[in-house]
């Protein structure tokens, strides 16, 4: 039987785009019953960004995050449309949404309102930049204002996203994380205590990590590394006959084993056999292993590299990543980064909407 541990919570996701999407998509993997609340006629932006659409005339992007959910399409606008979506509300056991402030309130959906009558549930606003915040969050701008583009791409380059839209995946598993939390704590919590709101700004600037303390700490602006590490030596691509590999040297010991698997014990030497050694020295080291790796194809450098335990690996293709996957799907996607399971294609724009709207939560199947 399938390990479902979210097995009968109701989340009600008026959310769209990706981070919102992901968070709710998680609850769902994890076996949570999720109605997805979409625009009449329209639906969630992401059902039109493509190509690629599959034959159903679905986008990819969309396909990607929206899988063990159902679709309501609602207008918000209208009374009795609205009054479906509050009944569903009244029931839920968690509420995901990504409105501009105020836009709710001014169509009668009020967040704290919910929270005072509904004595069990959750509510999480995902916004751009915080709670009180009018500017639409796109991952691009995030990824710009949140210091990241500052600190990737090549040294002498121009600042480079990342080739995914993390700050917005950031954001989505740590508003899974807070929701999660917040339902452990809920019987518990003042009806303020069970708003949850996370931004992509704030998570993005809480995901710099070490690249931010070494600010802290050195009072030095973070720089550009391209393919390599502001700590580590030797962390980062090389070039062998045939293809780049990475390797990502992570302790002294890493270190010595290194240099052995590469034939190159003569930098054996008691100024690189420290990480701050290395880092003093770094040119010097990186020239050796560039001109020794150079000498031979990738897959006998790893296969050596391995044998040592040194970690390190070959860059692969979008295409080769998948088929490691084993369980990727045009239909559903990626499998589960949480142990979950994939019950249910991504719904059609209100395909269960004349059930949902006879029935509220009742329509939906259970597990």
């Amino acid at each position: 039987m399938e390990h479902l541990p979210l097995r009968g919570l109701r989340v009600l996701d008026m959310t769209r785009v990706l981070a919102g999407p992901l968070s709710t998509m998680l609850l769902g993997d994890l076996g949570a019953d999720v109605i997805k609340v979409e625009r009449v006629g329209r639906g969630d932006d992401t059902r039109g960004w493509g190509p690629p659409f599959d034959e159903r005339g679905e986008s990819a992007y969309y396909l990607s995050i929206n899988r063990n959910k159902y679709s309501l399409a609602a207008d918000l606008a209208s009374e009795r449309d609205r009054a479906t979506v509050m009944s569903l509300v009244a029931t839920a056991d968690v509420v995901v949404e990504n409105f501009l402030p105020g836009t709710l309130e001014r169509l009668g959906i009020d967040a704290g309102e919910a929270l005072q009558r509904h004595r069990d549930l959750i509510w999480c606003t995902i916004s751009g930049f915080g709670r009180d915040s009018r500017r639409p969050g796109y991952d691009f701008v995030v990824q710009a204002e949140a210091g990241w583009m500052a600190i990737t791409g090549a040294p002498a380059g121009e600042p480079v996203k990342s080739g995914v839209a993390l700050a917005d995946l950031v954001a989505g598993k740590d508003a899974a994380v807070a929701i999660l939390a917040a339902l452990v704590g809920r019987s518990r919590a003042a009806p303020i205590e069970r708003h949850v709101v996370v931004s992509l700004a704030e998570s993005a600037r809480a995901a710099l990590i070490n690249v931010a303390q070494n600010a802290l700490v050195s009072g030095v602006e973070a720089r550009r590394w391209g393919n390599a590490h502001a700590n580590l030596v030797p962390y980062q691509l090389f070039q062998t006959r045939d293809r780049p590999v990475v390797i990502a040297v992570g302790n002294d010991e890493q270190w010595i084993a290194c240099v052995r698997a590469l034939g190159l014990t003569d930098l054996e030497l008691p100024e690189l056999s420290t990480n701050s050694g290395r880092l003093a020295n770094r040119e010097r080291v990186v020239r050796a292993l560039e001109a020794r790796l150079i000498e031979r194809p990738a897959a006998e450098w790893l296969r050596a590299l391995a044998a040592a335990n040194v970690p390190s690996g070959v860059v692969k293709s979008v295409l080769e990543a998948i088929q490691d996957a084993g369980d990727a799907s045009p239909l559903t996607g990626m499998p589960s980064s949480v142990g979950g399971v994939s019950r249910r294609p991504p719904p059609r724009l209100d395909e269960h909407g004349d059930a949902i709207r006879r029935l509220g939560w009742g329509a939906l199947p259970r597990l």
